[in-house]
């Protein structure tokens, strides 16, 4: 059971990191090697057990086997994860990336940290949408995105206030949210210019003294 709990904490401490990339990037080299030696790792230990007659048997060749198996899917669910935080609104893998966030929502323990992930939902919305308009595939995604990520904050905001009230996460929130979608008002049409102008005067509000 130790190393079962091992290794699942392992998976999510990888997934952890992967969400935090920011859009467009790749995994450290680091990580990349840290993940390469700990697959391989797994699959020597199994490996190096002691040669026992059970173990001798022909039988028994074929958890190892399954085990090998295993690191091959754990490797490629990786692969599938990043890529699935790195998709943007109209990909295909888009709406799994929208199912994990909800998730890590819903799995929250309290108002607080529910908070946090909302607004860290609603940071991941501002930076899709800067990348939507630097493509040709844009178009009414950009602002169903700026509705979603106004609706993150919203909820998010409203669940710190209750358990942490002043909390200074909202104003530092608020200035990395300005400091994303304030450069991109140029590139939006009225209408889109309308809803990110809103979303400005209602986070600015956040950061104003108390």
């Amino acid at each position: 059971m130790g190393r079962a709990r091992r290794e699942r904490e392992l998976v999510l401490e990888h997934l952890a990191e992967l969400r935090s990339l920011p859009l467009g990037g790749m995994p450290e080299p680091a990580f990349r090697e840290r993940l390469r030696a700990e697959l391989l790792s797994g699959a020597l230990m199994d490996a190096s057990q002691p040669d026992t007659p059970a173990r001798r048997r022909p039988a028994r060749r074929r958890p190892l086997l399954s085990q090998l198996a295993t690191l091959g899917l754990a490797a490629a669910m990786m692969i599938s994860s990043f890529a699935t935080y790195q998709s943007v609104p109209g990909d295909s893998l888009y709406p799994l990336k929208r199912a994990a966030e909800s998730t890590l929502v819903r799995l929250s323990t309290d108002d607080a940290e529910r908070g946090e992930r909302e607004l860290d939902s609603a940071k991941t919305r501002a930076k899709e949408v800067a990348t939507l308009l630097g493509s040709a595939e844009g178009g009414t995604l950009v602002g169903k995105t700026l509705k979603d990520m106004e609706e993150s904050t919203r909820s998010g905001i409203s669940r710190l206030e209750r358990a942490e009230p002043r909390s200074p996460k909202i104003k530092t929130f608020a200035r990395d949210q300005k400091k994303v979608v304030g450069p991109i008002l140029t590139q939006l049409d009225d209408p889109q210019l309308a809803q990110a102008e809103g979303y400005l005067d209602y986070i600015e509000g956040l950061v104003a003294p108390d």
